[in-house]
C-alpha cells in the first residue's frame, strides 16, 4: 500500500492532506478510486498517477487534486 506517497507529498499538500497512520489506508483509496484501478494494484495506480502529474497539462493536475480532496473527505 502507498508505495508511491514518497512522489506524491506535493499533491498532498495542495490538496490539504496530512499523511498519518490512520489515515494512510483512505487516501490510497481515494487515490485508486480516481484513476480508477482496483485498490492495492500499487503499481497500475502509480503509472495512471505519474502520467497525469508528470503530464504539462495544469488543469489536468488541478483537476486532481481537487478530485483527491474531495474523495478523501468522502472516506475520512
Amino acid at each position: 500500500m502507498s508505495c508511491y506517497f514518497r512522489y506524491i507529498t506535493e499533491v498532498l499538500n495542495d490538496a490539504g492532506i496530512q499523511i498519518t497512520n490512520q489515515n494512510k489506508k483512505d487516501i490510497d483509496k481515494a487515490i485508486h478510486k480516481i484513476v480508477e484501478v482496483e485498490y492495492k494494484n500499487c503499481s497500475e495506480t502509480w503509472k495512471k498517477v505519474k502520467e497525469i502529474l508528470k503530464g504539462k497539462d495544469l488543469a489536468k493536475k488541478a483537476k486532481f487534486v481537487e478530485k483527491l480532496r474531495q474523495e478523501y473527505l468522502k472516506l475520512a
